[in-house]
């Protein structure tokens, strides 16, 4: 029997096709001019639905993990900084150190590209199909202290705890209360195992327990996040120092 192109692509939406049922008449066209088969036809209806979803579940996944700026590694300039070989950057690249939950340290002082480094390792992770989360640490203290009365903090929290990859930015950038400093060891207990981390601080570990306070809980939030951890520690010049804009010209 005969069907118009309307009510198969009234069929394509009642099985969840929308993709397709929106794209099938310029399909069709395509199909009757270059006389295609019928399995380079459903090929055609098959890939155009795949990369479809594919962008829609990248462009959510985007949404997902909050970056602060959308910057690739391909915009990394290794020639600026010490800390890392173009090798190194390319193992990173690779994702096997997510793959195998390992967790990464980014040390140094402000302005040395560490969120540079750790949002571009986030849209790589993005771009393969993980799930990432980034969150500053004064953001994270306050979804930490009101989960148990909003709303928004506990959506936030489990999206944090659901992905596989989980960027923290600033660590120890203020002291904590005990009770902070509780509800973060929580967290990363949660993650251990499960997702890895990215911290970015400027302040290294074996300074960690001064804004911590409690140094029992300082011991076991470290005993997690150094099982499997490569630190990565820049003392460079700051980049934003060195590329700064001048409001006097030079002098001739």
């Amino acid at each position: 029997m005969s069907r118009s192109v309307s009510e198969l692509q009234q069929d394509f939406r009642q099985l969840r096709l929308a993709e397709t049922a929106d794209a099938l008449p310029q399909i069709l066209r395509e199909a009757e001019m270059a006389s295609w088969t019928y399995i380079e036809f459903l090929s055609a209806i098959t890939n155009h639905e795949r990369a479809k979803r594919d962008a829609k579940s990248l462009e959510r996944r985007m949404k997902w993990a909050r970056f602060p700026f959308i910057k690739s590694l391909s915009e990394f300039n290794l020639e600026e900084q010490t800390a890392l070989t173009a090798r190194q950057l390319k193992q990173l690249k690779q994702l096997n150190w997510l793959e195998q939950q390992y967790n990464l340290i980014l040390l140094g002082p402000p302005g040395v590209g560490k969120t540079f480094l750790a949002v571009g390792l986030g849209i790589e992770a993005v771009n393969h199909g993980f799930k990432v989360y980034f969150v500053t640490m004064g953001e994270l203290v306050q979804l930490l202290k009101s989960e148990e009365f909003s709303s928004k903090s506990k959506i936030q929290l489990k999206r944090l705890r659901d992905s596989d990859l989980v960027i923290i930015d600033d660590l120890m950038y203020m002291a904590m209360d005990q009770r902070e400093a509780n509800l973060f060891f929580h967290l990363v207990n949660h993650l251990y195992e499960r997702s890895s981390i990215i911290l970015t601080s400027n302040k290294s570990p074996d300074q960690w327990g001064e804004l911590i306070g409690d140094q029992g809980i300082t011991t076991a939030i470290l005993d997690r996040l150094l099982h499997r951890v490569e630190i990565i520690h820049s003392d460079d010049d700051s980049h934003r120092m060195r590329n700064r804009k001048s409001l006097f010209s030079a002098e001739l």
